[in-house]
């Protein structure tokens, strides 16, 4: 539900990354790391990547931690450009200790992922 959300708001156009027309998500062989949301311009395989991230649908807030794995696991991907690529959070419980220097683009909850589908 939050994959569809982020394709129907980059779809409506109110969003960071307008080119994205899929979002999925990207695993080595290994399963290490899981990168939970990936926004691409086609499906099955991306020309190019536009943000990766993670969903923390847990009682606790995404944290630095947190930010840490995904900015690791995403330098891993083939294709993501982490200096130009974006990074996108979607949480049921919030952020801690997330602040405007850290290099997070957009932060989704509950309310956003609701408010993309058409109502």
């Amino acid at each position: 539900m939050i994959r569809e959300s982020l394709e129907l708001a980059a779809a409506a156009g109110d969003f960071p990354w307008p080119e994205t027309e899929v979002v999925g998500g990207w695993w080595n062989r290994r399963f290490s790391p899981e990168i939970d949301l990936i926004g691409g311009d086609r499906a099955p395989v991306a020309r190019t990547l536009f943000f990766a991230g993670s969903v923390k649908w847990l009682g606790r807030p995404f944290d630095h931690h947190d930010l840490a794995a995904l900015e690791q696991g995403a330098a891993q991907m083939p294709g993501f450009a982490p200096d130009t690529g974006g990074l996108v959070v979607a949480t049921l419980s919030g952020t801690t200790g997330i602040t405007g220097t850290d290099r997070v683009d957009l932060v989704w909850g509950p309310r956003d992922v609701v408010a993309a589908w058409p109502g």
